[in-house]
């Protein structure tokens, strides 16, 4: 019975069932389509730029086409904290433009924010905040008479303000036209949150997310006459969930539908892959999947075997010849461009004014990997490269004159690993992480982890491995939070250039 569903999975390797369209820490996917071009932005939480957006003609192969969020004045830093910043959000085109709502977490209290462009690429306007709105999550949507409609997850105080809530809103004034109301709260499980207000063949239909995005999670839907209700609940509910299954996709929901090129329908939605022993641990954040669409008696039915994913190669090298950063590197709680500086050598990473380290990262997008940091060091400088899910759950390798040493920060505890001394210090120094299935993968009855981190570098074209640890101390069952790994550099000190960064998926 085991080795048959070993075999479905396998035979299904490309389907978009198992297979995410965004592989990596990408949550809440929200889409729309202009002509036969598909949109696509996710959240982003403390790291900055925020908000990736994502361009397809097929809903299958994605290409990341830039950022929303990509000056400090349309994303306060706030508190900053870890899981922080920019939650669900809404993307949708009307009237000839781009727009695009959503709550920054770090910034809380003020309102939800909205931004419009011309191209999805952007530039993004100056974000306008909405008084009124505490809460998250928010949809926008329009009716054919032109009414703007703002659905959110209120946050009260007032008892019409909390729950799933609504309001017409005037976007052109940027703020509400009526004191919010409450609509459709779901079918009773917990957390109900992600509101999609759509209009289908002359019903309004309303989607949200339940239980919660853990083990729990699922997709519900009702439907009215008015896009203000009152909502009729699918007596199918939920109309997407893997709880209490076996499915290798795991914490599917906060779905967004959208109409295809050849006028029929999809979805898109978060899920994680979680590896390892009980409870199961995944750790490259929720990841953005694709379904089928189809409309059965007036509801929507997912097919999530529909679409084929092709083989994707994540691979890439970057030596920072360009004159900017790819859309690709992000920060948690800094912008890059103000710590980093393109010089003749390669990228020159500084250290902030606030007496922060700033980090340079990239999300991970696949489980099996390597990454290799080039970097050069002068005088007394100082570099970690790490792999890192927030704050205090970490794996890195550092240098500072002839002395390397591995650290792994869980919680609170902080630990040196191994130490080591090579002079003179080889110019460039090659840091290297690379993750593979845990030695015991599979095996039953052993207590192995999602996967074995290993931490070295090359010196002289031999590898040195310091240090093997076990993955699951880098997961969001362990940490905590929404967000997934990352990897990059730090200058602890001195002058620190990157001269070249390399990522190799590994099947």
């Amino acid at each position: 019975m085991v080795d048959t569903a070993v075999e479905q999975v396998r035979q299904a390797a490309n389907s978009a069932a198992v297979t995410p369209v965004i592989p990596g820490f990408h949550p809440d996917p929200t889409i729309c389509r202009v002509g036969e071009d598909y949109y696509l932005s996710t959240s982003s939480f403390e790291y900055f730029p925020g908000a990736p957006i994502f361009h397809s003609r097929d809903l299958v192969a994605w290409e990341q086409i830039g950022n929303i969020l990509t000056r400090r004045s349309q994303f306060a830093v706030g508190d900053g904290r870890s899981s922080g910043g920019i939650f669900g959000s809404t993307l949708r085109h009307h009237n000839g433009e781009f727009w695009f709502v959503t709550t920054n977490m770090s910034n809380f209290g003020g309102g939800h924010l909205l931004l419009r462009a011309k191209e999805a690429a952007g530039p993004w306007s100056e974000p306008v905040q909405i008084p009124g709105t505490l809460g998250i999550d928010p949809d926008i949507a329009w009716d054919s008479e032109g009414n703007c409609y703002l659905t959110w997850v209120g946050f009260g105080p007032a008892e019409n303000e909390s729950g799933i809530v609504q309001a017409r809103l005037d976007p052109e004034a940027d703020r509400l036209l009526e004191s919010p109301r409450k609509v459709w709260q779901g079918t009773g499980l917990a957390y109900p949150e992600g509101p999609h207000l759509y209009e289908v063949g002359g019903w309004w239909y309303l989607l949200l997310a339940e239980g919660g995005t853990e083990r729990g999670h699922a997709v519900s839907i009702s439907r009215a006459s008015s896009p203000e209700g009152p909502f009729e609940p699918c007596s199918a509910n939920p109309i997407l969930t893997h709880r209490s299954t076996a499915a290798p996709v795991q914490n599917v929901g906060h779905a967004d539908l959208v109409e295809t090129i050849d006028g029929d329908w999809a979805a898109v939605y978060l899920g994680v892959r979680p590896r390892g022993v009980v409870p199961g641990y995944h750790v490259l954040g929720r990841e953005t999947f694709v379904a089928g669409i189809s409309w059965e008696d007036g509801w929507p039915r997912f097919d999530q075997n529909r679409y084929q994913v092709p083989a994707a190669d994540s691979s890439f090298t970057d030596d920072f010849s360009s004159e900017s950063l790819h859309h690709r590197w992000i920060s948690p709680g800094n912008d890059p461009d103000s710590f980093t500086a393109h010089g003749p050598s390669g990228l020159l990473i500084g250290q902030s004014n606030t007496g922060s380290v700033p980090i340079l990262a990239t999300r991970v997008p696949g489980h099996t990997w390597s990454a290799r940091a080039s970097v050069l060091l002068s005088g007394d400088a100082g570099v970690r490269f790490l792999l890192r899910i927030d704050d205090t759950h970490w794996y890195a390798i550092e240098a500072s004159g002839p002395q390397i040493r591995v650290l792994a920060q869980v919680g609170p505890l902080q630990q040196v690993l191994a130490t080591t001394e090579i002079s003179p210090i080889p110019d460039p120094l090659q840091l290297v992480i690379s993750c593979s299935d845990a030695p015991l993968a599979g095996q039953p009855g052993k207590n192995t982890g999602p996967d074995e981190v290993t931490i070295g570098f090359r010196d002289r074209g031999r590898l040195t491995t310091l240090a093997s640890l076990d993955g699951r101390y880098l997961s969001t069952e362990v940490a905590g939070g929404f967000t997934g790994r990352v990897i990059g550099l730090s200058a602890l000190k001195g002058r620190v250039v990157m001269k070249r960064f390399e990522y190799d998926h590994q099947v």
